[in-house]
């Protein structure tokens, strides 16, 4: 049995409970954990299962109880649960902690859409995990696939949704995700969906638009995936539910976009941020991508360097201009960006974007300097 603290100052890594053992009897057992650094105020923990060992298929939670043996504050909570929550289901539950004179966060269900287009077959090769990150920290990996519902499966495109309970995250920023395989695979991840069971909206999305490389005999793949934006609005969520129907048709339509970003060669003109574009044409707008893959680089965007990128989305007519701008985050975010060359290749046509100035903002317009 793992569990996992969280404070107001950060959170602790995951602590064992094999050897920390204080008291036991026949229906309980205490633990004695002194924690490394100074978490602040506990607000929540997340208690689990890191790994079913052959001799327990199951473990049955009943109460639990919290001591600071410093002030001798006490939290206790009857929970009476039973890990995993499923067959092949959640191996973690999470709960808030409530001192005297503190409010608690409640605890909320979760539900996390995956719109992919060949994961469900492979459902029992690959092992996909999603941590959640919001104001209020992370849920932890929480494993995606053998816990799938309400699937949808077409020609071309499906979908799962995968139900998680924790404590209320607050305002969503980001998911990591790990992937890895029994065997050699492709996995072709479209966008990721994350809302309240209990709510409409808002809805989370967060755009993907990736097919990973899976091999059996290397590490997992682990990408962080920023938000993208966020649906608030009960128009905004027909609207969105209607493309996803039509997208089948669309696939076929998709235009691809050769991405070549030169980073300017002063010193401090890379960057560690996160950096996304937005394509417009005369006739429509790309959603935002993250330029995150480049073919030439392990770190994109280092000074003086060129990285190429590839994106697929709808035909955008001849392009205009591009949206382009980073979130600011990493120990060198500050970015010098020379210009950008895009390729359409449906048009046979490449379309220069000149900047020469630090890119300082969340995004700068930038419109096309020629085009051939």
């Amino acid at each position: 049995m793992v569990m996992v603290f969280y404070g107001s100052n950060g959170k602790s890594n995951p602590v064992s409970m094999e050897n920390k053992v204080e008291h036991q009897t026949e229906n309980q057992i205490t633990y004695d954990i002194h924690l490394q650094s100074d978490l602040g105020m506990l607000y929540k923990v997340r208690l689990g299962l890191q790994s079913l060992e052959n001799n327990i298929s199951q473990l049955s939670l009943r109460h639990f109880r919290i001591q600071n043996t410093s002030t001798l504050d006490t939290f206790s909570l009857t929970i009476n649960e039973t890990l995993p929550l499923s067959p092949n289901g959640d191996r973690w539950i999470e709960f808030p902690i409530q001192w005297p004179l503190k409010e608690a966060l409640s605890v909320v269900t979760y539900h996390l859409t995956v719109f992919s287009r060949n994961i469900l077959n492979k459902r029992n090769l690959v092992h996909m995990t999603a941590c959640i990150y919001g104001a209020h920290g992370d849920t932890g990996d929480r494993s995606l696939l053998p816990s799938s519902q309400n699937v949808q499966q077409g020609e071309t495109n499906e979908s799962f949704l995968v139900v998680v309970d924790a404590v209320d995250l607050g305002e969503l920023e980001k998911i990591v995700l790990l992937i890895s395989s029994k065997t050699d695979c492709k996995l072709d991840i479209k966008k990721l969906h994350v809302q309240e069971a209990v709510k409409e909206h808002p809805i989370y999305v967060f755009e993907v638009n990736e097919e990973f490389s899976v091999y059996a005999n290397k590490p997992k793949i682990q990408r962080e995936i920023p938000g993208s934006f966020i649906i608030r609005g009960e128009k905004q969520k027909n609207d969105i539910d209607n493309n996803l129907n039509k997208e089948g048709s669309k696939i076929q339509n998709l235009t691809e976009y050769t991405i070549r970003v030169y980073t300017g060669d002063k010193r401090g003109s890379g960057t560690d941020a996160n950096v996304h574009i937005i394509l417009v044409g005369n006739e429509d707008k790309s959603e935002a991508f993250q330029l995150s893959q480049s073919l030439e680089h392990q770190n994109p965007f280092e000074r003086g360097k060129v990285d190429t990128f590839k994106i697929k989305t709808k035909n955008l007519g001849s392009l205009r201009s591009i949206e382009i701008g980073h979130d600011g985050k990493g120990f060198a975010s500050a970015w010098f960006l020379e210009k950008v060359e895009i390729t359409d290749a449906a048009r046979n046509s490449m379309h220069c974007f000149n900047c020469n100035r630090s890119v300082d903002q969340p995004i700068i317009t930038l419109y096309t300097l020629f085009s051939f």
